[in-house]
C-alpha cells in the first residue's frame, strides 16, 4: 500500500475496537487455555483476533495477513507486503494486575515493518508510526472515540554518554539479556510487559531494550515500526537489521536502540 498514513487511519479503529473488547472481557472471570507452546490463551485473545480479522479485508484489501491466533501461519507470497497481527500481546500481563498488554498491527514491506499501531487499552495510550510520516502517541481510554484523540509527535532521544535507562521484559528476562545490559552505561532498569518497551524507547523515555530470548515476528513488528518512525532502530545483537518473513516467523535476539 503506497499511502501509509491512510493505512494507519484505517488500522487505528480496528486496534481501538479490539482493545475495548479485551478490557470488557478482562472485567469478568474467564477460562484460560494453553497453546501448543504452553503460553496462555484467553477469550480476549480470540475476541480481539475476530475484530481485527473481520476488518482487515476492508482496511487493507488484497494484503495477506499473518496473525498469532490464526489456525495456520501461511507465509505470504515471496516479496509481497503483508500484515502482522498480535491481537493481544502480553497475555500474562492481561491475566495479572499490571495492564501492560497491547494490540499490535503492522505492515511489512520488503522485509521491514513500515507502519504500525500499538494500543495499550488498560493504560489508555495508543501509538502510531510509519516510514516517512514520523510517530505519535495519544491518550485513548478503552471504548472512547478515536476522533477525540489528541496526537502528540514523539521521537527517540539521543543516547546520553552515561545514565541510560533500559527497559526489559517483565516475564522473560534471561541471563544473556542481563549480561548485555551490564556492558552498557545503564543507570536505571525498568521491567515492563509486551511491546510497550518499544514505545517507551520511541517516546524518549528509555534508551535501549534488549531481548535475547525467542520472540515471534508479530510480537515485535508494530513496536519496531513505531520506534523506527520515531528515529530509533532495531538490530540483531551483531548489528544487522531485524527483518521479517523469516522461516516460521521466529526472531532471534535483538536490541532496540533510541536515537
Amino acid at each position: 500500500m503506497n499511502d501509509l498514513a491512510l493505512l494507519l487511519d484505517r488500522l487505528l479503529p480496528l486496534a481501538a475496537e479490539a482493545g475495548a473488547r479485551i478490557v470488557a472481557i478482562r472485567a469478568r472471570p474467564q477460562a484460560v487455555l494453553a497453546k501448543a507452546d504452553g503460553s496462555p490463551l484467553t477469550e480476549a485473545d480470540l475476541a480481539a483476533e475476530a475484530v481485527i480479522a473481520a476488518g482487515l479485508p476492508t482496511a487493507a484489501p488484497g494484503i495477506a495477513v499473518v496473525s498469532e491466533e490464526a489456525a495456520e501461519h501461511t507465509p505470504p507470497p515471496a516479496g509481497a507486503p503483508f500484515l502482522l497481527v498480535d491481537p493481544l500481546d502480553g497475555t500474562r500481563e492481561f491475566l495479572g494486575p499490571s495492564g501492560e498488554f497491547t494490540v499490535n498491527i503492522a505492515l511489512i514491506a520488503a522485509g521491514r515493518p513500515v507502519a504500525g499501531v500499538v494500543y495499550a487499552p488498560a493504560l489508555g495510550r495508543i501509538w502510531r508510526g510509519a516510514s516517512g510520516h514520523g510517530a505519535a502517541m495519544a491518550e485513548l481510554a478503552a471504548g472512547a472515540p478515536l476522533a477525540g484523540a489528541r496526537w502528540v509527535p514523539i521521537s527517540a532521544r539521543p543516547r546520553p554518554e552515561a545514565g541510560w535507562i533500559a527497559v526489559a521484559s517483565r516475564s522473560h528476562l534471561d541471563p544473556e539479556t542481563s549480561a548485555f545490559l551490564a556492558t552498557l552505561p545503564v543507570a536505571e532498569r525498568r521491567s515492563i510487559g509486551s511491546s510497550l518497551k518499544f514505545c517507551l524507547v520511541a517516546e524518549g523515555v528509555a534508551d535501549v531494550y534488549p531481548r535475547f530470548g525467542q520472540t515471534m515476528e508479530w510480537d515485535t513488528a508494530a513496536g519496531q515500526a513505531v520506534l523506527e518512525a520515531a528515529g530509533g532502530r532495531v538490530t540483531t545483537p551483531t548489528g544487522e537489521p531485524l527483518t521479517y518473513g523469516k522461516t516460521g516467523f521466529r526472531n532471534g535476539g535483538f536490541v532496540a536502540w533510541g536515537g
